[in-house]
């Protein structure tokens, strides 16, 4: 009975512990220190959620960027990359798929197609695209909201996100900002 006990007094305790006071006090420390990261990096245009810079949405329509396409249809709660390998027949099939999706509504774009804008993300929700995926959009975007290709440029610009700490990684743009900043030229 007594190791009964022992056993008990242990296994509330570390219930109270690791269940209670831990959670709540890395909670507390994430909410001092990083406070927009512990709510999800939330973005807010006029008062209202957006969305957030770390996870990507669809965009639907001309005169939109698009993001990477995502293997969970942007659903946060299906996060989910496609497991398709790269050699399998069903992996070139969606590549080939969304090659010709994006011909078909860039007109132009010729054969020298950014990756980025064929390819799904690890985890489906990459909100970020590379320099050259964004500026392959701008001639679709520019015929449809009637804006230069030079004033869509220099929005890809004002957006552009350097690597981070100056080394690693490459120059990006999130897409919900810059759908964003698109919705003010409108």
């Amino acid at each position: 009975m007594r190791s009964f006990i022992v056993a008990l007094r242990t296994s509330l305790f570390l219930m109270i512990l690791c269940g209670l006071l831990y959670p709540l006090a890395t909670t507390a420390v994430a909410q001092v220190l990083f406070h927009k990261q512990a709510e999800g990096s939330l973005v807010i245009q006029n008062g209202k959620v957006q969305g957030s810079e770390l996870l990507a949405q669809g965009f639907k329509g001309p005169e939109w960027f698009h993001p990477r396409a995502s293997a969970a249809k942007y659903d946060p709660t299906a996060s989910a990359a496609t497991n398709a390998a790269v050699a399998s027949n069903e992996y070139v099939k969606t590549v080939k798929d969304n090659v010709n999706q994006l011909k078909k509504e860039n007109g132009n774009i010729g054969n020298k197609i950014p990756a980025d804008l064929v390819t799904t993300s690890g985890s489906g929700f990459d909100p970020d695209l590379s320099l050259e995926a964004a500026k392959a959009q701008v001639p679709r975007i520019a015929k449809a909201l009637s804006v230069s290709e030079d004033r869509l440029q220099a929005l890809i610009n004002e957006h552009t996100i350097g690597r981070s700490f100056g080394i690693f990684g490459e120059p990006r743009v999130n897409v919900l900002e810059l759908n964003m900043a698109l919705q003010q030229l409108k």
